[in-house]
């Protein structure tokens, strides 16, 4: 039932994105931004052991793309609410697990196959990095995706309007951006800094992606990464359930 539930729900909103080819292009347009006229600063920059410049930039910004348009996501559950959307479904057999899971793993699919094409593109500009490593890298993007659009849409269905949401969200994605070392590894920033990135999860996350882009896959950030990104995922989709269970809407 559960996973039946899931199919419809993600078939249904996965059909919806695929019609809207503009916000596809628009999705990928930032991080292939910072690609092509950012990477290229970095060319003769010490990267400390971490790998090419290409091999430091990508991870981040493939982690960029899912952290900005994960944490957005609620705001189409604020559209569907007041359109009584949202209600029309819970009022349904469909499981409040189902409504959740068919949404984060179509915002999944859409965040991994953009992540593709910034990769081919980084591929054309001169990255090197194993199979496996980007494999891993898609992975990681797929669990940040799911654990932040489940607690995005959580949010939109606690806010009223797109004017509660846009602030919140900005007021937690902008300190994970600049302290998790996205663009450049914290270690070549003053001491102080990189032990306060430390107290941000999100730091984690790009230091296992980097390492797998550089063939490291039994490292201690690689560890660290695997399990922050998989708890992060479960605490996630189990606050976004209860808030579809409890919610109102």
């Amino acid at each position: 039932m559960l996973l039946h539930d899931t199919a419809l729900i993600y078939g249904r909103y996965l059909r919806q994105s695929v019609r809207s080819r503009a916000a596809l292009f628009f999705g990928v347009l930032m991080p292939l931004l910072y690609l092509l006229f950012f990477g290229p600063l970095l060319t003769d920059l010490p990267l400390g052991g971490k790998g090419s410049s290409w091999q430091v930039l990508v991870p981040g910004l493939l982690l960029q793309l899912a952290l900005f348009g994960a944490s957005f996501a609620g705001f189409t559950i604020i559209i569907e609410k007041n359109q009584g959307v949202v209600e029309r479904m819970r009022v349904t057999p469909a499981s409040r697990l189902a409504l959740l899971l068919g949404r984060v793993l179509r915002d999944a699919t859409m965040f991994v196959f953009q992540a593709a094409l910034l990769v081919l593109a980084a591929l054309v500009m001169g990255l090197r990095a194993p199979l496996p490593g980007v494999l891993i890298g898609f992975a990681f993007v797929a669990l940040l995706t799911v654990s932040l659009a489940s607690l995005s849409y959580a949010l939109g269905l606690k806010v009223h309007t797109t004017h509660e949401f846009a602030p919140a969200i900005n007021a937690m994605t902008m300190p994970m951006m600049l302290l998790s070392g996205l663009m450049l590894p914290m270690t070549l920033g003053p001491k102080w800094l990189d032990v306060l990135s430390h107290f941000v999860p999100f730091r984690y996350l790009v230091d296992a992606m980097r390492d797998a882009y550089v063939g490291s896959y039994t490292t201690g950030h690689m560890l660290y990464g695997v399990l922050v990104a998989v708890g992060f995922a479960v605490v996630g989709v189990t606050v976004g359930t209860r808030v579809f269970r409890s919610s109102g809407a």
